[in-house]
């Protein structure tokens, strides 16, 4: 046995230290590099292995701050590559509405080209049809919604001057902007100081893209993309047939009637940039985010707070303690300890069942298997596995990994339906496996309808939203099953003092002591370590802000289950001196109360931070928000209620009972 255990323990070094080395060989937070090579000219079999010669444009679905309902690029009429074969995406890019496909935008590596024809589109304003494409072109221009284009992997960025001479990099550009009737320029009309015509549309038809290129030297052939910039702009073209990217800007007056016609055209431009390397190609957009800095002091000053008060709690409730169980210890009759003290006396009611004991325990099993989820997701994060250079891992590894810890939610909810008394195992079982995934799924489904009425992007296709039927269905339902198989088999989990056969009578508490005010205290402390987080993460959310920050994500992570576990400890120390010994729902309620501060903080950056306009838009943000509370709360409760369990047996199990 020793012997094998040894055997299983280099193997483990070995895939160790090959995954390792693996790692290093490859740039891990995103895929392999590509190197491109340039083509000469008149040479139709120059490409070099390994090495192509042809950019490719891929285009992704279009999004606004102003809505939450992402179109595809189809969607708005603009010229499309008509035969290529889409791209293949992943779960957690369909959930969160990406649709990628191929661009007719094709570039030759070290090509320049000016002002070159992508397509025209016409619109008669007497046809239905038109006026149709026409009006949604308008609506995307009015609520700003943005293109998002990819080269190599890579977001194309717009890079403009803000505030404090500083250049923000935004992954995205605007279909274009409007003045309104009264003369004010809304969002990128104020770039352009032609765009002055009164209640019109300027669509950014010509796009000047700039794409930087890193020489690999003494490693392989080529070059490889290091950025890809661009600025559009608004041409109305005197010739749409031979376009040459001058005049004025490209008008679309809401008084017009009759043909329209709307050429696009780009120039494209390479440049060599030898001080950025193909592993750092996504910094220059990071570092442009806004507001990085603050993030940066915001959180270090958030958790020096919470490290603060957690050493506090954790220094009254070791130093209290001790002396408490020291002097019962010392006692020799139980009428000195009933003299001074108050949670002694409840040593035969503490461990009794809780009401509702079936509803907790299938809230248990549910909070286990969202914490490990939770724990492993930021962990491949932390690692760079799930960075947004890898586009829609993160869903993908949080769902599959829900999926698969249905035996953890099983084993918990069996456990300890078992030590509350419980003999429903069918029940709790079926419960497990279905309530809450069931109310995450109907709610879910209710915005998928509303999403698919609108005709998003992001409405689930049917064959994916059965695919997660299965998912459920046929791995996770039959794990549950067999984690509750274990859990129930097992036997139940012992106490160190024994339960009385008649409950004691709970004197009359203080305020301060009542259930209510212990609660809506105890979610404070656990709230106040993530609400900087909180912003950023919502922003990453609504605004379409890319979050990269999971070093600090998993760290406030760590932080909110150690000050989720001592405040509820901390308040469940008081209620028993207060002899009130039903804890179990309490401390599941007391950390599980920060998502109710999550909640009221969701509807107040709702109406502070958003600009989300639409009856639409507004149940699908407060749905999804639904969905969030949920989950965190049943989260966060599972931590109060664990830490509590293990801190009530501690406390019993070292003092003397007579």
């Amino acid at each position: 046995m020793v012997e094998f255990h040894r055997v299983r323990v280099v193997f483990v070094l070995l895939f160790v230290c090959g995954s390792f080395r693996d790692a290093l060989s490859f740039y891990l937070p995103g895929l392999a590099p590509v190197s491109f090579c340039e083509k000469e000219a008149g040479d139709k079999n120059s490409e070099v292995p390994d090495c192509k010669s042809t950019i490719e444009l891929f285009v992704n679905r279009l999004d606004s701050v102003e809505s939450v309902l992402p179109y595809e690029y189809t969607a708005f009429d603009f010229c499309a590559e008509q035969h290529e074969k889409r791209p293949s995406e992943n779960l957690g890019q369909v959930l969160f509405g990406e649709r990628i496909e191929l661009s007719p935008y094709k570039f030759l590596f070290k090509k320049n080209l000016e002002c070159q024809s992508v397509c025209v589109k016409s619109y008669k304003t007497q046809d239905a049809g038109d006026k149709a494409k026409l009006d949604f072109l308008k609506k995307g221009m009015l609520l700003n919604y943005q293109h998002h284009w990819i080269v190599d992997n890579m977001p194309v960025t717009w890079c403009y001057d803000v505030e404090d001479n500083q250049k923000f990099c935004n992954p995205g550009f605007p279909i274009g902007c409007y003045v309104t009737d009264t003369g004010r320029a809304k969002d990128a009309c104020v770039v352009n100081a032609d765009f002055n015509d009164k209640d019109t549309f300027y669509i950014f038809n010509h796009v000047d893209i700039t794409i930087f290129y890193h020489v690999v030297e003494n490693e392989v052939a080529g070059a490889r993309l290091v950025a890809a910039k661009l600025e559009p702009k608004s041409f109305k073209q005197s010739n749409v047939e031979k376009p040459d990217c001058t005049g004025p800007p490209m008008s679309l007056s809401n008084k017009f009637n009759g043909e329209i016609r709307i050429p696009y055209t780009y120039s494209i431009k390479f440049v060599e940039d030898k001080t950025i390397r193909w592993a750092s190609r996504w910094d220059y957009i990071l570092e442009s985010m806004p507001h990085t800095n603050i993030q940066w002091f915001s959180i270090m000053n958030s958790l020096v707070i919470v490290l603060f008060l957690s050493g506090m709690v954790a220094m009254i409730m070791l130093r209290t303690l001790h002396k408490d169980i020291a002097r019962y210890n010392q006692m020799d009759s139980v009428e000195d300890a009933q003299e001074e003290f108050g949670w002694k006396l409840v040593h035969g009611d503490v461990f009794r069942p809780p009401r509702k004991g079936m509803l907790l325990s299938v809230f248990l099993g549910s909070g286990t298997q969202i914490f490990i989820m939770t724990f492993v997701t930021l962990f491949f994060a932390c690692l760079g596995f799930l960075s947004p250079a890898n586009r829609g891992a993160l869903m993908t590894c949080a769902v599959v990994l829900w999926v698969l810890l249905g035996t953890p939610a099983g084993y918990v909810a069996a456990r300890y339906y078992k030590s509350f008394g419980g003999e429903k195992w069918k029940t709790n079982v079926l419960l497990t496996a279905f309530l809450c995934p069931g109310v995450v799924f109907a709610d879910f489904f209710m915005m998928n309808l509303i999403l698919w009425g609108e005709g998003s992007s992001a409405a689930m296709p049917f064959g994916t939203l059965v695919a997660i039927l299965a998912l459920w269905f046929c791995i996770s339902v039959p794990l549950t099953f067999i984690g509750a198989y274990f859990g129930f088999k097992k036997s139940a989990i012992e106490h160190p003092v024994r339960t009385n056969q008649i409950p004691r009578q709970i004197p009359e508490q203080s305020f301060y002591t009542k259930p209510l005010p212990g609660i809506v205290m105890g979610g404070i402390l656990p709230f106040g370590c993530i609400f900087i987080q909180l912003f950023f993460i919502l922003n990453s959310i609504w605004s379409h802000q890319m979050y990269y920050m999971f070093g600090f994500l998993f760290l406030v992570f760590i932080i909110l289950v150690i000050t989720c576990s001592e405040a509820t400890i901390l308040l469940c120390y008081f209620h028993l001196c207060a002899e009130d010994y039903h804890w179990q729902w309490r401390s599941f309620l007391t950390s599980g109360f920060t998502a109710v501060y999550f909640l009221v903080y969701a509807i107040h950056y709702f109406f502070s931070k958003l600009q989300i306009s639409g009856l639409a838009s507004t149940i699908l943000y407060f749905g999804y928000t639904m969905i969030m509370a949920l989950i965190f709360f049943l989260f966060t409760g599972t931590i109060g209620f664990f830490a509590c369990f293990w801190f009530v047996t501690k406390i019993y199990s070292v003092v003397k009972v007579d």
